[in-house]
């Protein structure tokens, strides 16, 4: 058996579960688990393999309490915007709402209806399609009682993001993910930042000021400003609030809290 699927592999350039499933499935038949791997688009998907892919989609599923996203990427924006390709990414992203995962490899291995896995399923589309296809990003979440959660995706379908909110109402969290979209925060909250990278900061602006001749005594409320205006650039509940610059969005929520945020963006 270790020798057919070394064979074969050496031969089709597929994955050694891929051999392992097709021999099983073809009674050990070399030629006929050779010809279903190529059925199966494995064989053209492993000669893709090594080309990026660097457009592509992503997709959310909302569903009650629960909500999942996937980003599937291909070699060209062409392919993004055929109707099959559209049609698997939405597959995928209902079958990571049931998978209940954020880990890429383990959502792979899942299951679909039918029986294939989600990864073979992508190697075959990527055979019939004539492209690199890659599961590149999967995210699952799963709201408490007393929380909201909803996603937001860009018109261009390049941009997807999840936010769940507690104490607020489905409004604010669709409001909070069109938000989160456009002013892409890298932080909830000013103790995820690494302080480290603060430090550093602080020092490079604190020598920036004394270098342009600041006065001594001012350079420490200067770059007080400037680590203060970074917090706002990048800490979400900080940011101007993108439907009204006026407030902040932690002022928009007014006495509800953001627990979470998930941002995809091809490319990024």
């Amino acid at each position: 058996m270790m020798e057919s699927i070394k064979k074969l592999r050496e031969l089709t350039g597929a994955g050694m579960m891929d051999v392992k499933k097709a021999l099983s499935d073809a009674g050990n038949d070399e030629d006929k688990a050779v010809a279903l791997l190529r059925e199966r688009g494995i064989v053209k998907a492993a000669k893709k393999a090594d080309r990026e892919a660097r457009e592509g989609l992503v997709r959310f599923v909302v569903d009650s309490n629960k909500a999942a996203m996937v980003e599937v990427n291909s070699e060209t924006d062409f392919v993004a915007r055929n109707s099959d390709f559209q049609a698997l990414v939405e597959r995928l992203a209902q079958a990571a709402l049931k998978a209940g995962t954020s880990d890429v490899e383990a959502f792979k291995n899942f299951a679909l209806d039918g029986g294939d896995t989600v990864g073979n399923t992508v190697a075959a589309a990527a055979g019939k399609i004539g492209e690199n296809l890659v599961l590149n990003r999967v995210a699952f979440v799963e709201a408490a009682e007393g929380e909201q959660v909803a996603g937001y995706v860009h018109s261009n379908g390049k941009i997807g993001v999840l936010v769940d909110i507690a104490g607020g109402t489905e409004a604010q969290a669709k409001d909070v993910a069109l938000h989160v979209a456009a002013e892409r925060p890298q932080y909830l909250s000013r103790d995820e930042v690494n302080q480290d990278d603060i430090e550093k900061e602080r020092e490079i602006l604190t020598n920036k000021a004394l270098n342009e001749g600041k006065p001594q005594q001012i350079v420490e409320k200067i770059v007080g400003g400037q680590i203060g205006k970074f917090y706002e650039e990048k800490v979400l509940p900080e940011q101007k609030f993108v439907k009204d610059q006026s407030m902040t969005v932690a002022k928009y929520l007014g006495g509800a809290q953001i627990k979470r945020f998930v941002r995809f963006e091809i490319g990024a």
